[in-house]
């Protein structure tokens, strides 16, 4: 395993029995001085990672709640380079790894290298970009080390074995293991064969295993800990920004968004 600050959180939280709690939050939904003072509230409630979404236009497995934060951050007219500033005003050292869902066309549109320094100058601790395949992510995953960045690589239900054994090798800091096919959103129940592909990849690497896509209760945490090091939950947290575009007091949200963090914190940790 690299010694990445991602690498470093689940090693810690591994030796103490505990998994990852990982929330997702959209930049700049509604604004980016809400995104800012969100990533206090949540590192003060002791999560252990932050994934932040790059609204795009066209998302590639987000569901509804999520397509809809971003359509809300981009009609506010955000700008990658609002994001890199908002992140940077944050003492990222002190804070949770911040990971860095970005479709690659923006990547590609800034240039890798260019984009890539940015990232890290900001503060992001890894990538995951859902649009680049495993053998085409060669090139970045090498900038992104030289920038002591990991990138992460996504495996789905349906993903063929051969193939998730060559997505496996270009990973780095841990795999993002999708629960269900489909796209991303709130269930009541997560589908069974999840555990027997978990326990699959576990034999096939060394690297943890965080599950994401409808993860929202407390409860669904107990039937992954036997088999994953994480869990990655966006959709009930990302709701929670409506209210606030609707006049819903910052404060108000804030307590919410943490009450909701620390429940999941609890259950990951115990």
């Amino acid at each position: 395993m690299s010694n990445s600050r991602i690498s470093a959180v689940f090693e810690r939280l591994k030796q103490s029995g505990h998994l990852a709690f990982m929330p997702f939050i959209t930049a700049g939904d509604p604004d980016m001085a809400t995104t800012v003072a969100v990533l206090k509230e949540l590192g003060q409630r002791g999560v252990d990672l932050v994934e932040i979404g790059f609204p795009y236009s066209d998302p590639i497995a987000d569901g509804p709640v999520i397509q809809a934060s971003y359509t809300r951050a981009l009609n506010k007219k955000l700008k990658v380079d609002d994001i890199f500033n908002g992140i940077k005003s944050l003492p990222t050292a002190s804070m949770p790894p911040f990971v860095a869902m970005v479709s690659y066309a923006l990547i590609f549109r800034r240039g890798v290298e260019h984009f890539v320094q940015q990232a890290a100058d900001a503060g992001f601790a890894g990538l995951i970009i859902p649009d680049l395949p495993a053998d085409e992510a060669e090139d970045v995953a090498a900038i992104a080390k030289k920038h002591g960045l990991d990138v992460v690589q996504l495996i789905a239900p349906t993903t063929p074995r051969e193939r998730a054994e060559k997505i496996l090798k270009a990973s780095s800091g841990f795999v993002y293991c999708i629960s269900i096919a489909g796209t991303t959103g709130v269930r009541d129940e997560l589908p069974p064969e999840l555990t027997e592909q978990l326990s699959w990849l576990r034999t096939q690497t060394k690297l943890p295993l965080a599950v994401g896509f409808g993860i929202s209760k407390p409860d669904q945490v107990d039937h992954l800990r036997p088999v994953a090091d994480g869990v990655i939950v966006g959709s009930a947290i990302v709701r929670q920004f409506e209210a606030i575009g609707t006049g819903k007091p910052l404060s108000d949200a804030l307590q919410d968004i943490g009450n909701f963090a620390a429940g999941l914190v609890a259950a990951t940790h115990k």
